[in-house]
């Protein structure tokens, strides 16, 4: 692959893919950066990074990267493809339980389906990862972490993917879902709560 093309030769669909992107209504907990995308992967692509701040802690952290061949590439069955990466610190005792790779899943698919973000070809893991402290730190509780890391190829590559995916940051990171009627405001880049 060569060089990318200059912004104004970028095709229409992904300029209007990556405009949608960055006025997604994502969770008023999720500060949401630009950052440099994979050049790689494919011709085109828009990357940003999210932290989820409760009370100036942060408690969860992901990337969201919306990829675009106008050729298509036959894995994705398409040409738009959105990888994410979410990682957040959960209780030790969650760690050991055998299910939470399949309910972390989930967490996906139902962020997906609740913001109408209709996909196909989905794909990925979810890792769970346990450290315990021994010798001098015997005495440290230990910690855990869940990643999830995925891909789907968006049907109409809108910001409902990019909300979905910061509602997936936030259940990750163990906020309860927004309640009815609450709607989340439009991101502002480059603030951080």
């Amino acid at each position: 692959m060569g060089a990318r093309e200059p912004i104004d030769r970028e095709p229409a669909a992904f300029v209007a893919a990556v405009e949608a992107m960055r006025h997604a209504s994502l969770r008023p907990e999720v500060g949401a950066d630009e950052l440099p995308p994979p050049r790689r992967i494919a011709p085109y692509a828009y990357a940003m990074t999210g932290d989820v701040t409760v009370d100036d802690d942060e408690i969860g952290t992901g990337r969201f990267v919306l990829l675009h061949d106008p050729a298509g590439q036959d894995a994705w069955e398409g040409t738009f493809r959105c990888v994410t990466f979410a990682r957040a610190e959960i209780d030790p005792e969650m760690a050991a339980d055998p299910v939470l790779p399949s309910v972390g899943w989930s967490w996906l698919v139902d962020a997906l389906a609740g913001y109408g973000a209709e996909h196909a070809v989905a794909s990925g893991s979810v890792t769970v990862v346990r450290s315990e402290g021994f010798g001098d730190l015997d005495d440290d509780t230990g910690s855990a972490q869940v990643e999830l890391r995925a891909s789907w190829t968006p049907i109409v590559p809108d910001g409902q993917h990019a909300a979905a995916w910061s509602d997936l940051l936030c259940t990750l990171a163990g906020l309860p879902p927004l309640q009815p009627g609450v709607i989340p405001f439009p991101s502002r880049r480059g603030q951080r709560g």
